[in-house]
């Protein structure tokens, strides 16, 4: 088949174009018969490598012909066309057949029916829209034949069209790199804009879940319709501009892109501070009053390589777009254009790899309507798989279709500066932003992994991205008329100016905090009255509700962090920790008495006749064996005291030698080493901070204590615990300073609960009265409430951090709550758990019945020895004395005893009788008298 194309018309018109710029013709002839000679050159060679016995392959091309775009894809496609056909050999071959779809659905649907019907191409590229491409996939469905399309949008699905081929990166897929660029910056409210159509629309899940996953919260959505105004557009812009966040996110077409920024321009929201980021940005397809309307805009777009091979073609193409398009002064390849070369290439390969049948529709039979009159394509099912996964190296860089889809690889981040638009980075899923397309930028600011970005305003700062103010509006800070505790908070309102003064802690920090932000806040104190109109301010709750429905931006008071108040606001870190303590009565004993404190008088009394008991028991097992044990009645009673009390500090110098007496002695040793430890413990936390916790409490109420707490604390639910209906609750400073003076017998109370701070200030006025136990039931602390995702809240919140770090926390809260050791003052102890008898039942027991033990079986041995004597008739008077008798003669005989046997082995020693003689009394008187 001759395939041989007349001299292009385009041509001769650039030859009269370039008459025109020339003064003289004359001058020009040679250089214009040199350019003449070298394109006929190059349309010959071109023409002689056609095939005239290749098949012919109608190929369908429906494009908006009257926009840059669809004038660069045509442009692009003949290009294709051409460079495939002319360095190969070839049985088929393409023949594109032109439509133009005008911007038009119902258009771009009649140009696909023509095709199909009249000239029955085996495949078409386009329509380049979503709303066209719609309509004609469904056509193509039914008939069978591939639709190659660069439409982007992700409700049309080629998982649910099987002969739809994307011919371009789906615009979701711009989602993460946007995302990425928004929490690369730290903006933490994101709003957005886009194009009111239903294939922009679909996009926009994708865009408000990525953001969200960067930690990113979409504050607004607007929608801007194409046919509206510039009066519709610049309300919306107004409405934008009353906002508090200054990042948008532009997801829209490029014709009401361009229209967008050249208002917005007007309007003053392209100057310092203001976030613009766009989608899918091609520069190329905008004039210069769009790019220089755009300045300063940050913005992703496919990338692709520029190699020798793109810049070649690159080249070329420029020079035909200008002979094509004589109305054009700007314009450049984009990477649509690189894809529907590349696409047109995969189908050349894909036509080539098929046999073209004959006849190329099974038509319908009858009066059927046109679709059933094209019937059904006989070589569209052979050609659709090969084009729906498809891999090669093109001139976008890699080329792959998976399912119908165009794999996303690299994102370029650009920044519109200039003329155009500068890149300053690269995204990768799998790397995320940086600076080279080849290198991992991991560590440091994450603000350095892009190049230099200008933003809008012609800075180079990063923009905090809201304004705190809006548009001259003043933060609206939420306060309690009346605080719980004044010292937290305490707000004045004049009924006749109804001028609001303020004071307290609370007021204090927030105040530091807002003056040492690195830029200016204006705020303003809202009160907030009860739901009765009466200023109680005891409803903290409410307060919290205020700010979720959004008529405070940020309340200031004692407001405690709970998980579920959390859910409703935004807390900064703590400035002040919380949780629940307990107040109690520093009792003023004489400190000379301090050392009995640790036990009851009833526990002294019991050691104390232990004591004497003990005294006696030893005393009687050893006086009728042990010397040191008798004398006169004065020294034995004074022995009894001595021997026993001495136990309690030192050990006795005395001896003991019977049995019994060292088994009392061991048992009395262990008790009195419990006795003293258990002292020495008591005292010593008598004198330091007594610990009292929710047992403690507990105690207190079994004992029949009452327990008092502030009205509307949530310390209700912590004493709820404890099951005790003895709860108290007051309303001040004073009350609590009523209720533990009269005590629980009087009415009053025996401890207070509440929570730090209000201890801390309570101590502050009541030092000398009362002391602070430690914490017993932990909270979050006390934090500053915002609105849900305000920008405001992390920076506070580092505020905080600082102010704990450089001291300036520690100034407000000593010039509030005092010096932090004002809970204890020298020369008192503390009231707390004192030892009784109860504690030591048993170990009283089992001394107490040792030394009965032994003193019963020394009785039974002693009575045993002296049976005689009780068997003996006379009055008990006498035997009574008769056994006292030989109580102290036993001792005597023994005594006698000891000495003989002394002077025995005196005798024997010196000589004087012989060992083992034994001699009577008289003898031994003898022997002593001769010595």
């Amino acid at each position: 088949m001759s395939h041989a194309n007349p001299l292009p018309k385009s041509y001769t018109l650039h030859i009269l174009k370039f008459l025109a710029m020339h003064s003289s013709f004359t001058q020009n002839m040679k250089l214009l018969f040199l350019h003449f000679l070298i394109f006929q050159s190059f349309y010959f060679t071109q023409s002689s490598n056609v095939n005239s016995t290749a098949v012919k392959a109608d190929v369908g091309v429906i494009l908006d012909l009257d926009t840059t775009l669809g004038k660069i894809l045509k442009s692009c496609i003949t290009m294709a066309i051409e460079d495939f056909y002319s360095n190969r050999s070839y049985n088929t071959m393409i023949e594109p057949h032109f439509r133009d779809s005008k911007t038009d659905v119902v258009a771009a649907t009649s140009a696909a029916i023509d095709l199909l019907k009249n000239t029955q191409v085996m495949a078409i590229f386009g329509p380049q829209t979503s709303s066209e491409a719609d309509f004609v996939i469904d056509i193509a469905n039914k008939v069978k034949v591939p639709i190659i399309s660069p439409a982007t949008s992700p409700s049309l699905s080629p998982q649910e069209s099987p002969y739809f081929i994307r011919s371009s990166w789906r615009s979701s897929s711009q989602a993460k790199a946007v995302a990425a660029i928004v929490k690369n910056f730290g903006w933490r409210e994101v709003v957005l804009v886009h194009e009111d159509t239903t294939h922009k629309i679909g996009s926009l899940p994708f865009f408000t879940q990525y953001l969200s996953e960067s930690g990113a919260f979409v504050t607004n959505i607007t929608a801007i319709s194409p046919s509206a105004d510039k009066d519709m557009i610049l309300g919306k812009l107004d409405e934008l501009k009353e906002m508090q966040t200054r990042v948008f996110v532009v997801h829209m077409s490029h014709r009401d892109m361009s229209c967008l920024f050249k208002l917005a321009r007007g309007a003053g929201m392209m100057e310092e501070g203001y976030v613009w980021i766009v989608s899918g940005l091609i520069t190329g397809l905008l004039d210069w009053e769009s790019v220089e309307a755009m300045q300063g805009v940050v913005g992703v777009r496919a990338y692709f390589p520029r190699s020798s091979e793109v810049r070649g073609f690159e080249e070329r193409w420029r020079r035909r777009f200008y002979e094509e398009n004589l109305e054009f002064e700007r314009a450049e390849l984009n990477v649509f254009g690189l894809w529907a070369y590349d696409s047109m290439v995969a189908l050349a390969e894909a036509v080539e790899g098929v046999d073209v049948t004959y006849p190329l529709f099974e038509r319908g039979m009858g009066n059927a309507s046109d679709l059933e009159e094209i019937g059904i394509s006989n070589n569209g099912p052979k050609l659709a798989p090969l084009m729906r996964d498809y891999r090669s190296k093109g001139l976008s860089g890699d080329f792959m279709t998976e399912n119908g889809e165009l794999q996303p690889s690299v994102f370029e981040l650009v920044n519109v500066i200039g003329n155009g638009a500068n890149p300053v980075g690269f995204w990768r899923e799998d790397h995320g932003i940086s600076k080279r397309l080849g290198g991992d930028d991991v560590g440091g600011d994450p603000r350095r992994r892009l190049g230099a970005v200008v933003w809008p305003g012609q800075t180079s700062e990063v923009p905090r991205g809201w304004d705190a103010n809006g548009r001259g509006k003043k933060l609206r800070v939420g306060v309690p008329s009346k605080g719980r505790t004044s010292g937290l908070i305490r707000v004045e309102v004049d009924e006749k100016t109804k001028k609001v003064t303020h004071s307290g802690f609370c007021i204090d920090v927030f105040e530091e905090v807002m003056g040492s932000l690195p830029y200016h806040v204006e705020y303003e104190y809202l009160v907030f009255p009860n739901v009765d109109g009466n200023h109680t301010g005891f409803n903290y709750d409410g307060l919290i509700e205020q700010v979720f429905l959004e008529n405070f931006d940020v309340v200031v008071a004692g407001i405690t962090m709970s998980a579920n108040r959390s859910n409703y606001v935004d807390f900064t870190i703590p400035y002040i920790e919380s949780g629940a303590s307990a107040v109690v009565p520093i009792v003023d004993d004489d400190t000379a008495w301090i050392f009995m404190r640790p036990l009851t008088m009833g526990l002294w009394l019991t050691i104390g006749a232990y004591f004497i008991f003990t005294g006696f028991v030893v005393w009687a097992l050893e006086h009728r064996v042990n010397e040191e044990f008798r004398g006169p009645p004065l020294q034995q009673v004074g022995m009894i005291f001595w021997f026993s009390f001495s136990t309690f500090f030192f050990a006795h110098k005395e001896k003991v030698k019977s049995n019994l007496s060292r088994f009392v002695m061991i048992v009395w040793l262990f008790a009195v080493l419990v006795l003293t430890s258990s002292y020495t413990a008591s005292l010593t936390s008598m004198l330091t901070v007594q610990q009292l916790d929710l047992a403690d409490i507990r105690d207190l109420t079994r004992k029949g204590e009452y327990i008092g707490y502030k009205e509307g604390s949530f310390m209700r639910s912590v004493l709820e615990s404890t099951k005790s209906d003895k709860l108290k609750i007051y309303t001040s400073f004073e009350e609590y300073d009523e209720g533990l003076t009269l005590g629980s017998d009087k009415g009053g109370v025996g401890a207070i609960v509440d929570n730090l701070p209000s201890i801390k200030l309570f101590l502050k006025q009541y030092c000398h009265k009362y002391t602070m136990i430690n914490s017993t039931y932990k909270k979050s602390g006390i934090g500053f409430a915002f609105q849900k995702g305000s920008p405001l809240a992390p920076d506070v919140s580092r505020e905080i951090l600082q102010m704990k770090e450089n001291g300036k926390m520690d100034e407000i809260s000593d010039r509030w709550f005092g010096q932090e050791n004002c809970g204890c003052r020298n020369g008192t102890t503390i009231a707390g758990n004192r030892l009784d008898l109860d504690h030591f039942k048993g170990l009283f027991l089992i001394s107490g019945l040792s030394s009965l033990t032994a003193l019963a079986i020394s009785l039974f041995i002693f009575i045993y020895k002296n049976w005689s004597v009780l068997t003996t008739r006379g009055p008990i008077k006498r035997k009574l004395s008769d056994l006292a008798g030989a109580f102290d003669r036993e001792r005597e005989d023994k005594s006698s005893k000891e000495s003989r046997t002394s002077f025995e082995e005196r005798v024997v020693e010196e000589g004087r009788i012989s060992e083992g003689v034994e001699l009577t009394s008289i003898e031994l008187v003898a022997v002593n008298n001769t010595s």
